[in-house]
């Protein structure tokens, strides 16, 4: 990373001082040091150690000053007076796509821009159009990439980067000469939200690789286009890296690039105390400076006296000293999944019939499905009148002698209402084989009446699971403010099960809520609230999350096979 970081510095520097009018040698200087940087296979700080910097191509004496005060300082100051010395806001317009050093400079000067605000003003009110070799076209393009910069600021849903970056796989994989092909960062970590989608693979023809990758459908802009390495806009905003690698280097190098940053430091750590050197090519002897190559990051580990430690985890939580010890959890897969807990049919807010449902999900293997339609007083939703859910059990009663080597389980999704009691009366949850209680009002309660609304319906002995226990959704709506502490405390007294909802929007509870879960010994669910049959399909996501958690198998109550399920829920 360190090759990438002085790269971009060298860059920018080449950058700033063309818009600053410096002399043509010195910007193409910078440029093509950059440009050698970033295509270089050995680190840099090894090419410094050995005094090899100046044999760079375009690396001279003054840059080769400048690389070693980054290597040693982390930060080159020449870089950071030229930032000083550009008006505020002009350095950010270069981040806007089909702006260039030279362009900036003209409409700093000749429209007084030096923001991308003034910038979107100027071409809203049509004046970028004057310009020379500007025009209506470019005045367009150039509002349309302001657009794709203010959204890119944001950090992108994993229900979103998933699919995409899927997509752009099933692409590469038709691509002859491509060999290793694996999702990194934090998108292979299952973080709920993610920056860039980053790819790594080996090819034995790299550049048709490249090639292939930016002529994928899919792809609206090229950002970048290297020997090894190429980045792309998808979707409008979504910028998507791809980096070729040598395949004797693929273990350390997607073990290092899946991070995160903080794993990764406490790794180098323990290659330090057993007498290595770990960057993201090799591992080194410090004694003698030979270098171990790793095509799989499982022999990596190994060699570290480790266990492999599954991507979920990698966040400097403590799996690096428990797989030192051997004493890593086996994580849930999704595999182990053996039904869904709370799903809708259009009988409330649900598209599809409680029987198409069904089927969608014994074809994804499970044993069962909880049919968990609201309850009367969220309207909205269509929520279910008593006489209307014996109804719907009456039907499930008789789908079930139909069908063979699944059940479907009478549920409801009952609301916790505004003083914490339950929307349906004891005589009719009694008859339900799946209570799953939920807030969807009045989310502006303050802490201590939240907690107690909750805490008050998990003391039902029929309230089987609370979904999405703090009720946000990412990047739309904010947790209510809920003491969980104390709620997981209640739900691990009343043996009452909490959620993790595994529709991408909402991953709730979230990985640290659910592995404190854990930690106090209560039972997780993993449900997908599925309101379609497509929407079992994100189950994943919960799986996921899960593994965040530390969560295994026995966790999860819906990992149970359908007559344990049955007895636990019987339990009372």
């Amino acid at each position: 990373m360190k090759n990438e970081e002085v790269a971009r510095l060298l860059r920018e520097m080449g950058d700033l001082l063309e818009m600053g009018g410096e002399n043509g040698f010195k910007v193409v200087a910078y440029r093509r040091a950059a440009r050698s940087i970033e295509s270089m296979k050995m680190d840099l700080e090894e090419v410094s150690l050995r005094g090899e910097l100046e044999s760079i191509p375009g690396v001279g004496k003054a840059i080769a000053a400048k690389i070693r005060e980054f290597l040693e300082t982390g930060r080159i100051e020449a870089h950071d007076r030229l930032f000083r010395e550009t008006p505020p806001g002009m350095a950010e317009l270069l981040a806007i796509s089909g702006l260039g050093p030279k362009t900036v400079s003209m409409l700093h000067q000749r429209l007084g821009v030096s923001s991308v605000e003034e910038l979107e003003l100027a071409a809203r009110e049509h004046r970028v159009r004057r310009l020379p070799r500007m025009g209506p076209t470019s005045e367009k393009n150039i509002l349309r990439a302001i657009e794709r910069w203010k959204k890119r600021s944001d950090r992108i849903p994993l229900g979103v980067a998933q699919p995409l970056a899927e997509e752009i796989l099933g692409h590469l994989k038709k691509v002859e000469g491509i060999g290793d092909l694996t999702l990194a960062g934090s998108l292979r970590r299952g973080r709920e939200t993610v920056g860039d989608i980053d790819i790594l693979a080996t090819s034995t023809e790299p550049a048709a690789a490249i090639l292939a990758f930016v002529e994928i459908p899919a792809v609206e802009e090229v950002l970048m286009r290297g020997p090894t390495k190429a980045s792309v806009i998808v979707d409008e905003t979504v910028q998507v890296d791809l980096r070729i690698v040598e395949p004797r280097s693929f273990g350390t190098v997607i073990q290092y690039f899946t991070g995160s940053k903080e794993h990764n430091v406490k790794l180098r750590q323990v290659a330090l105390s057993k007498g290595y050197s770990l960057s993201e090519y090799s591992l080194k002897r410090v004694a003698d400076g030979e270098e171990l190559f790793f095509d799989r990051e499982e022999d990596l580990y190994r060699h570290l006296g480790m266990d492999w430690i599954p991507p979920e985890i990698r966040e400097d939580g403590g799996e690096v000293e428990a797989a030192l010890t051997g004493d890593l959890p086996r994580l849930v897969e999704v595999s182990d999944m053996k039904g869904d807990l709370h799903v809708h049919s259009d009988w409330s807010d649900g598209r599809h019939p409680i029987e198409e449902m069904a089927f969608a999900a014994q074809k994804l293997g499970y044993e069962y499905l909880a049919i968990c339609d609201h309850s009367p007083s969220l309207a909205i939703a269509n929520g279910l009148a008593e006489d209307r859910l014996r109804e719907k059990t009456e039907l499930i009663r008789r789908l079930n002698e139909e069908m063979e080597g699944f059940s479907v389980l009478v549920g409801t999704e009952v609301e916790i209402r505004v003083d914490g009691r339950l929307d349906y009366p004891d005589e009719i949850l009694e008859r339900c084989d799946v209570v799953v209680a939920s807030v969807h009002s009045a989310y502006q309660q303050r802490e201590r009446e939240m907690t107690n609304r909750i805490i008050s319906a998990m003391e039902s002995e029929h309230v089987d699971v609370i979904g999405h226990p703090t009720g946000r959704k990412i990047g739309e709506r904010e947790p209510y403010e809920v003491d969980m502490e104390r709620v997981l405390e209640a739900a691990a007294r009343t043996e009452t099960a909490m959620e993790i909802n595994a529709h991408p929007s909402r991953l709730d509870l979230n990985d640290r809520w659910a592995r404190r879960a854990k930690e106090m010994g209560v039972t997780l669910a993993i449900n997908t609230d599925a309101h379609s049959t497509c929407g079992l399909s994100v189950m994943e996501y919960g799986v996921k999350t899960a593994r965040r958690g530390w969560l295994e198998k026995k966790d999860i109550l819906n990992t149970l096979g359908l007559d344990d399920l049955m007895r636990y829920l019987d339990r009372s």
